[in-house]
């Protein structure tokens, strides 16, 4: 068993351009490593060349340059290996309407060579919550099943890793609450998961490890909570008995405003200051202090500030390609 389940060097993908446009590079030398049994996220903006790297894992896509390696085999050497060490669920619903669940599954195991006293058609129409329907067609599924569907084709040859490209885009909460159980589930078993998703929020719960790309490149990969911690931005929020009768004397780069409920919000780098230094201050206003919180950068504010343009929050001491 390797630990990396993928193994990325100098990954390079290069669009020809057509009549008098330009080639468009869509990856620029991506290096990447995803250990073994992890979840691990791969984030970035449309465009940012996601869905190439996928293709290019599933074996859709032909790379222009570069090193791929799927649970320890070299893709360019042993490309039928690769390809059966990992299972993709595209974000396109693309299934054939006159097959039913079970029919869906039979033959996409038989596409992998799956024998049939290997195969475990019931096992996955239970988890994905399609026992029910098994001997429906497709086309009556409503679009939540039809993504479990998905997620079950993906399982029929026993791959070691799952890529989930947009898994939940345009489901219920339900669904997405079993879609997540399913993949914890999996990955206690050992598999290891690798997602694509807009729903950052989702990112931050399910990953231990993200790596952020964009225009190509890879421009950060850390844990989730060291991730979290390269936002130098913080907020603490006072809630005073009353109005302070005088300014505040706030340390040096502190913004400070006053919400419509009275409450004294303070934005601070926790490099340069501490909530203690403002609390102090804030006493020394004469501000009796009813309730104190404090509200901390999510992966948004994160992926917003190193994704833009504009100059960010980042903690400039943390290494960007941290393992």
């Amino acid at each position: 068993m390797p630990d990396n389940a993928i193994e990325l060097r100098n990954l390079r993908k290069t669009y020809p351009g057509a009549g008098r446009n330009t080639p468009k590079q869509a990856l620029k030398g991506i290096n990447l490593d995803v250990p073994q049994g992890s979840i691990f996220g791969l984030l970035g903006p449309n465009g940012a060349g996601k869905s190439t790297l996928i293709n290019i894992l599933a074996g859709l896509t032909i790379k222009s340059a570069g090193e791929v390696r799927i649970w320890g085999f070299d893709q360019d050497v042993t490309p039928r290996q690769s390809r059966a060490a990992i299972g993709v669920m595209p974000q396109e619903l693309n299934l054939d309407p006159f097959f039913t669940p079970r029919g869906a599954l039979e033959v996409q195991a038989g596409l992998y060579g799956v024998p049939k006293a290997q195969r475990r058609t019931d096992d996955i129409l239970r988890l994905i919550g399609l026992e029910a329907q098994a001997e429906a067609y497709a086309r009556t599924l409503s679009g939540g099943m039809r993504r479990r569907l998905l997620l079950g084709k993906a399982l029929v040859h026993h791959p070691q890793i799952l890529v989930l490209d947009e898994p939940t885009a345009g489901v219920d909460i339900e669904l997405r609450q079993m879609l997540w159980a399913n993949i914890r589930r999996l990955n206690a078993q050992g598999m290891t998961i690798i997602l694509t998703t807009h729903y950052l929020e989702e990112a931050q719960e399910m990953c231990d490890e993200i790596a952020i790309i964009n225009h190509g490149t890879m421009i950060i990969r850390d844990r989730t909570e060291r991730l979290l911690a390269r936002l130098d931005s913080k907020v603490l929020v006072i809630h005073p008995e009353d109005p302070p009768a005088e300014p505040v004397n706030l340390p040096p780069g502190v913004e400070s405003n006053t919400r419509k409920d009275n409450a004294l919000v303070f934005t601070y780098r926790r490099s340069a200051t501490s909530a203690g230094d403002i609390l102090l201050a804030v006493r020394q206003a004469g501000v009796h202090i009813r309730d104190v919180t404090t509200e901390e950068p999510d992966l948004e504010d994160v992926f917003v500030e190193l994704t833009s343009a504009r100059p960010g929050l980042i903690n400039k001491d943390a290494s960007p390609n941290a393992p």
